[in-house]
């Protein structure tokens, strides 16, 4: 028989709903990964073992009366500790909030749960979620199983390992500028960011500057649509927000998707930024891979401007300068939150308004100029997974900064337009003598609120690229 943690959330939930297996079991069995793995990982920050094992048992006890459940039912996962779990602390990443214990769930965590999932714990992420890596001054980083010298990419980091050494079948994650994409890449699963206002805020939260959302990593594309299904409900007084679909994502994922017209580039949009060999080859593969199955795919110069850095920057740094931070608990913040705290307090109000214009305007161009294309095709990253060290060597959060774009040139402009983007773990490098092969990631964008069209080809390259490869570690 299979191990229990190779199978994923849909094939978990087979076997608890055949009764081949118990939600106690299936917990515990993961449970037991957890605490195998997770010191080497830093997926973690917080584990509600207990916790987890009583909710296990209650649905045990559910199933064995004969009531209705949800198909989930007694299926792990993880939320990031960016989001508020109502009664487990929620610390963001930074020892200000280590012991910071929320009152309520956030509107997300609520509904992943109202689906039968049970929790197994807070999963890391940098300080804030300000990285495109993770690592924090509670627990460390988190490292991409494929290489454990290497950082899992950020900031839903945490998450991304845990599902990529099989710790949990699927996770919750976050993604204002990349940060579900990114570690996707690094650790070689699947990770979805939804259309802009297609996971609510709520109760608490804000989608005040269009960036961020909720989304689900999973290591196969069936798992991310089921997880955003669960999520996709919006909450009264939400800002943006978008209907529940009318198609579930999961039967989008079974769909054979018609032939679509794929703009494709692989030059960053910043200059002065190459991607490497390795994504450019990855995003070859992949291009031939998509007109192989009948698609066209057209090469554009990226449409995207490279005045949009500045303009990103001034809306992202000034949602860290409206945190309440005060001035005496700034020396326990790391280098970086204060890099991007100082450079928020600098936006001035006509600033900041002028940086949202400009995005909102400048991507409505753009997107209206691109609509005869159905989907576009990048690399995830223009680098590899990098060594835990190579960010933040220098001690500068300027320089931080500056590899950080080096890094991940690609992402940011999807969170700016608002469309939906997937990272698929296409590629795998060659092993040398100086390093393990490592996954590489390639991205799939598609139209605004169409996340159920770009789920169908997503299922359909995994269908004939598939199954993707899997780290050693936790085999």
């Amino acid at each position: 028989m299979t191990e229990l943690h190779a199978l994923d959330a849909h094939d978990q939930a087979r076997l608890l709903a055949s009764g081949e297996v118990s939600s106690v079991e299936l917990v515990q069995h993961h449970l037991d990964r957890v605490a195998a793995f997770d010191q080497q990982l830093g997926a973690f920050v917080t584990v509600t073992d207990e916790a987890a094992l009583a909710e296990a048992r209650s649905v045990d006890e559910r199933r064995a009366r004969g009531d209705d459940v949800p198909v989930f039912a007694g299926v792990p996962t993880a939320f990031k500790d960016l989001n508020a779990t109502a009664g487990v602390r929620t610390t963001m990443g930074s020892v200000l909030m280590r012991d910071n214990v929320p009152q309520v769930d956030a509107n997300a965590v609520t509904l992943v749960r109202r689906a039968g999932f049970i929790s197994l714990g807070k999963t890391n992420t940098p300080e804030f979620g300000l990285s495109s890596y993770t690592d924090n001054d509670l627990v460390g980083p988190a490292r991409t199983p494929w290489d454990l010298t290497r950082n899992a990419g950020g900031s839903s980091g945490g998450a991304a390992a845990a599902v990529a050494a099989r710790l949990v079948p699927v996770a919750q994650g976050s993604d204002g500028g990349g940060s579900l994409r990114i570690p996707a890449s690094c650790c070689g699963i699947v990770g979805f960011k939804p259309s802009r206002g297609r996971v609510s805020a709520g109760p608490l939260g804000s989608d005040w500057s269009g960036l961020a959302g909720d989304g689900p990593l999973s290591r196969t594309v069936r798992d991310a649509a089921a997880l955003l299904d669960a999520m996709a409900h919006p909450m009264p007084g939400d800002l943006r927000p978008l209907p529940d679909p009318t198609t579930p994502f999961v039967d989008w994922a079974g769909r054979e998707p018609r032939r679509l017209r794929v703009a494709r580039w692989s030059t960053p949009y910043l200059p002065g930024i190459e991607a490497s060999p390795e994504s450019v080859a990855a995003w070859e593969e992949t291009s031939r891979l998509l007109a192989s199955l009948g698609h066209e795919v057209v090469d554009v110069d990226n449409p995207f401007p490279p005045e949009l850095e500045p303009q990103f920057n001034a809306v992202w740094s000034s949602g860290m300068a409206a945190a309440p931070v005060p001035d005496e608990a700034l020396e326990v913040l790391r280098p970086n939150t204060r890099y991007w705290l100082q450079r928020g307090r600098e936006v001035t109000g006509p600033q900041l308004a002028g940086a949202l214009q400009y995005l909102e305007a400048t991507t409505r161009a753009l997107l209206t100029a691109m609509r005869d294309f159905d989907v576009w095709l990048t690399p995830t990253l223009a680098l590899p997974p990098q060594p835990v060290e190579w960010f933040n060597e220098s001690g500068d959060p300027a320089e931080d900064h500056r590899r950080e774009l080096l890094f991940t040139p690609y992402t940011a402009v999807y969170n700016m337009a608002g469309v939906p983007a997937v990272s698929l773990p296409l590629h795998v490098t060659e092993a040398t003598a100086e390093r393990p092969a490592l996954p590489v990631g390639v991205m799939l964008a598609g139209r605004p609120g169409e996340d159920g069209p770009l789920f169908s080809l997503a299922a359909q390259v995994e269908r004939v690229a598939g199954p993707w490869p899997v780290a050693d570690l936790g085999r």
